[in-house]
């Protein structure tokens, strides 16, 4: 059980205290110090295993990571009204400081999806875009430039803001959609999309995510693709961290965990062709061991995109019932 006494944890700890006395989360000279601490000590790659953590630590991370959240959110939107502000945003996104991280994300994620779905999806969801939807703007601007992104977030502000950033440019604004709602009303119209992506802070609680997982699974597509961010090490003290035994209903292609500043670990996940209630799930140590009534594949092809971090090896054990 790791607690408090372990340095990491401390620090971590002490930049918590710090954070939370803060009058504001909104972009300052403080915010940005204190964050840019709190990214620099989770970096690292560190054996810590977040699930494992005692109870009060558990407790921090919860609420550590809802700050984290909150501050991203208006980090977003004080970018994204400053880019709003020009009369083409898009020629401006390095405005953003990490605009170059979500290059590298971006990449790394079409890649993925480039091993295992061999075809140009029609209609890509992204799940939580926010004010600052950069991810569905890159991916649809360099990787999958024929390809409608559907974005929904359940702000109706964060969706206005995000509209003006697109809508004078002559491609995307005819690519690009914004829906004001809440994921877990929407049902049947999941069954159009070819792609999911489910943003990192889309249920910042384990539990939290996991339902909107499980609604994903009852309503998309059969065999459609859900894109989904997690956090390897210590680096689950800034997002929820997923595991492949948590996505129920799918069959878990590759989790790549970067090294680098890229902070999200990426899972590629397919949605199974048969009915949820006829899978069987068990944990194994590395991922999720599913078991299938019929013959499947002995391993799953690791991706290793650029030597930039580590592939988690998930292993599908046949089984004849």
């Amino acid at each position: 059980m790791v607690c408090q006494k372990e340095p990491l944890v401390q620090k971590v700890c002490d930049l918590y205290e710090q954070i939370s006395s803060l009058e504001s989360l909104k972009p300052s000279k403080d915010v940005d110090m204190l964050f840019t601490k709190l990214v620099l000590t989770c970096i690292p790659p560190n054996p810590i295993d977040v699930n494992k953590i005692c109870k009060k630590i558990q407790e921090m991370r919860s609420k550590l990571i809802r700050l984290c959240g909150e501050a991203e959110g208006h980090l977003e939107s004080h970018f994204s009204t400053i880019l709003g502000s020009y009369d083409n945003p898009l020629d401006h996104l390095n405005v953003f400081p990490y605009y170059s991280n979500y290059l590298k994300l971006s990449h790394l994620e079409f890649n993925m999806l480039k091993q295992h779905y061999t075809n140009v999806p029609s209609k890509v969801a992204f799940v939580g875009s926010g004010p600052l939807p950069l991810t569905s703007i890159v991916l649809a601007s360099k990787h999958l430039t024929t390809s409608s992104f559907h974005n929904y977030d359940i702000d109706p502000s964060a969706n206005s803001m995000a509209l003006k950033l697109v809508q004078s440019h002559p491609d995307l604004s005819n690519r690009m959609f914004f829906h004001t709602t809440d994921i877990m009303n929407v049902t049947s119209e999941l069954q159009e999309f070819d792609v999911v992506f489910l943003a990192a802070l889309v249920g910042m609680e384990k539990e939290e995510k996991v339902k909107f997982i499980d609604h994903l699974a009852k309503h998309m597509a059969p065999e459609a693709i859900l894109m989904l961010r997690s956090a390897h090490g210590a680096r689950g003290f800034l997002y929820p961290v997923i595991d492949p035994c948590d996505l129920r209903g799918f069959d878990v292609l590759s989790v790549f965990h970067p090294s680098d500043e890229v902070i999200n670990s990426v899972v590629i996940a397919r949605k199974y062709s048969m009915p949820i209630n006829s899978i069987d799930h068990h944990q194994t140590g590395l991922g999720s061991m599913i078991v299938l009534p019929n013959k499947c594949s002995d391993q799953i092809q690791a991706f290793s995109p650029l030597n930039h971090g580590m592939v988690e090896e998930l292993a599908i054990e046949e089984h004849l019932s």
